[in-house]
């Protein structure tokens, strides 16, 4: 049998405030930096559009 792979991940981004946060690859709802509340991604058809710097995909 194969391994099964998940097709969502998480990402770890930092916004220009320098806070990194982890954000769900595919979230319906945009998403906001917790410190200056930036707005970091947002919902693009079933997956996300970073408008962040991305450091790591988890």
């Amino acid at each position: 049998m194969k391994e099964r792979k998940p097709k969502s991940k998480f990402l770890k981004v930092r916004c220009a405030c320098k806070n990194e946060q982890i954000i769900f690859g595919k979230a319906s709802a945009k998403v906001k930096c917790l410190v200056c509340g930036k707005i970091l991604a947002e919902p693009a058809g079933g997956k996300i559009k970073v408008k962040a710097r991305i450091l790591e995909v988890l």
